[in-house]
């Protein structure tokens, strides 16, 4: 018989120890937007809630924008790189296969050496990856993990699409998970959907467009209608999955932050819950747009930065989008960096 093998057997309460977003400078008004495809402001507000997004320059790459939210969410949290065990990159739109992008984070950061996961689970990545540092940390694995979520979706979509254009914008954000005196984030509820992957997804593929460069590069396209009714009528049921199995009702949150996907399904989805009143619900869409895997956090950034929700709250996290994927799970507002 072989030796035994080591194991932590203590379950370790976690918490977001500290967020930090980055917001592109430059604001794209609807107005901007419909310069290229055919659709009026008031046609984008009344089917989206979006009024603006942010577009990256040429000096705010993936990269750039991970660094710049992961720097803010270590100074949040009061953590150096150096004590961060993992970084966790939730993201579609890194430019490359090679090296990953949490190597790179984790790098410029000062981690020395920490280990390195790059995350594709499209909009529903940011849940998915605290969902992997949530484990990490409580069963001892590391002591504080780096979660950023980051696209720059308007390299991923056509600018003359009419369907796709003006929902995307471009971001990051990030969070410090560490060790908490008492839980600060719940069980992660994850899933696929993959019959319906063509909802959302990208054509061409890139080795068919090397094959033959002369067609169209690869965009992403999206069938808005079947992505609508996915969400709208699967993710509340979701969402209470979540709470049961966090032992919750939505009677016990303070705060509802959902995929800044559309204002319509964040309404739909919060009538289907019975959700109160009394809990505040995000819509950093408007001034936003859909970043992808970047949402959540930036959303809990507008919600703690305007007052909505303070550190502390309870919030209910839900995300969904290309897979079709979701995951979500119930934490404690952390505090924001500066």
């Amino acid at each position: 018989m072989g030796a035994a093998i080591a194991t932590t057997t203590e379950l370790r309460h976690t918490a977001l120890l500290g967020l930090g977003v980055y917001r592109p400078d430059r604001i794209v008004t609807n107005e901007e937007i419909c310069q290229q495809i055919d659709s009026t402001d008031e046609w984008i507000q009344s089917r989206s809630g979006i009024k603006s997004r942010r577009f990256a320059g040429p000096h705010e790459s993936v990269l750039a924008m991970a660094i710049s939210a992961g720097r803010k969410a270590l100074e949040a949290a009061g953590v150096t790189g150096q004590q961060i065990g993992t970084v966790i990159i939730a993201t579609s739109t890194y430019p490359v296969q090679t090296p990953a992008c949490a190597a790179l984070v984790a790098e410029e950061l000062g981690t020395g050496g920490a280990g390195a996961i790059d995350v594709a689970a499209g909009c529903a990545g940011f849940s998915y990856a605290l969902g992997l540092a949530n484990d990490l940390v409580r069963t001892g694995s590391e002591d504080h993990v780096l979660v950023v979520g980051v696209e720059r979706m308007s390299d991923s979509t056509e600018p003359t699409d009419r369907s796709v254009r003006f929902i995307f914008g471009d971001g990051a954000g990030a969070v410090v998970v560490g060790r908490g005196e008492q839980a600060g984030i719940g069980p992660t509820v994850w899933g696929s959907d993959g019959a319906q992957g063509r909802a959302i997804r990208q054509e061409p593929d890139w080795v068919d467009f090397a094959t033959n460069p002369t067609q169209k590069r690869p965009w992403i396209i999206m069938e808005g209608t079947s992505v609508f009714r996915w969400a709208a009528f699967e993710m509340g049921k979701i969402a209470q999955r979540v709470l049961e199995k966090t032992g919750m009702t939505v009677d016990d949150i303070d705060a509802f932050v959902p995929h800044q996907a559309n204002a319509r399904i964040t309404e739909v989805i919060a009538r289907s819950m019975n959700l109160p009143e009394t809990v505040a619900v995000s819509n950093d869409i408007a001034e936003t747009g859909n970043t992808s895997a970047a949402s959540i956090p930036l959303a809990m950034e507008e919600m703690l930065r305007t007052g909505k929700s303070k550190p502390g709250d309870t919030a209910l996290l839900l995300a969904f989008g290309a897979g079709l994927a979701y995951a979500g799970q119930v934490v404690t507002m952390p505090v924001l960096a500066d």
